[in-house]
């Protein structure tokens, strides 16, 4: 469903180039109309857009001013939220006030730090963590035991954005990409018709064949009931200069995240001091986030 404030406008999805991997899902599934973001007004003229997103907003207040900085200088186009931690409410605030474009950040593994967290949801999050730290791949293994933590952990972030930004999320992603492991995809914990970040895009080689592989299923399965851009990369690794050039040429045709964190120095020289607009080759930063409809929702 588009913003009535959007001016989207219909163009057939582009062909993706054979030097990087393809989106997950083939582009016949994929509606060619761009989704915004509901609070924010947000023109999209063309097929291709540049989102630069920023995690970890509310965290702290130096992440979430750093943040604030980059986003008032036009370098980020919006910031993933971060809820029951130390500066959540103070981030809160700053977005409506400004009309920043905020989705929620589900956090699943780094403790809750505000000073008011129910101890019952600390509980559940710790027995969530301990089982996500406990080795690499259990991320990508359901845990039968951890159903009710996962849907009280999930939830509740949720329900604790809807109370302090006035409005229920329309888009989701996961600190440390823990909303795509096992226990939250098989269990739907997920509302169906949200933005959500589909896994990181990779060039051929720079993944083994097992792991793109199951990579792409993962997107198969988000595309069935969600919204995804066409691709997500990380900021970093600002080296090689090549690697930038190829993300941001992306965008002319494509629908681009790039996610940041404001709060590392060396993004935050790249974003604040400047060196991002030299980068991106003229092409515009988007003003607030946007994906493409999977045309199922």
């Amino acid at each position: 469903m588009l913003d009535k404030t959007t001016n989207c406008k219909t163009e057939p999805a582009p062909s993706v180039p054979k030097e990087l991997c393809a989106p997950s899902v083939p582009e016949s599934r994929l509606d060619s109309d761009l989704v915004s973001h509901p609070r924010v007004a947000c023109d999209v003229p063309q097929t291709g857009r540049l989102i630069i997103n920023a995690d970890d907003w509310g965290r702290d207040r130096e992440t979430t001013d750093r943040i604030l900085e980059c986003i008032l200088l036009g370098a980020v186009s919006s910031a993933s939220a971060m809820v029951f931690m130390a500066d959540s409410e103070r981030a809160a605030a700053i977005a409506k006030d400004e009309r920043i474009d905020v989705g929620l950040h589900l956090n699943l593994t780094t403790p809750f730090s505000a000073a008011d967290c129910p101890t019952r949801l600390i509980e559940h999050q710790q027995r969530i963590s301990r089982y996500l730290h406990w080795h690499r791949l259990s991320q990508v293994v359901f845990h039968p035991g951890l159903v009710r933590s996962f849907k009280y952990v999930a939830s509740a972030q949720r329900e604790e954005f809807h109370r302090i930004y006035g409005t229920a999320p329309e888009r989701l992603d996961g600190h440390h990409h823990m909303h795509l492991c096992a226990n939250m995809l098989i269990e739907g914990l997920v509302p169906p018709g949200m933005i959500v970040r589909r896994n990181f895009s990779f060039q051929p080689g720079e993944k083994g064949l097992i792991n793109r592989f199951y990579r792409q299923v993962v997107d198969r399965l988000l595309a069935r009931r969600h919204r995804l851009t066409d691709f997500f990369f990380s900021l970093a690794p600002l080296e090689p200069p090549g690697r930038l050039r190829r993300v941001f040429t992306l965008a002319r045709q494509f629908v681009v995240e790039v996610g940041t964190h404001p709060i590392k120095p060396e993004e935050y020289r790249f974003l604040a001091g400047g060196e991002i607009f030299r980068w991106t080759g003229g092409r515009q930063i988007a003003p607030c986030y946007a994906a493409r409809s999977n045309g199922n929702t």
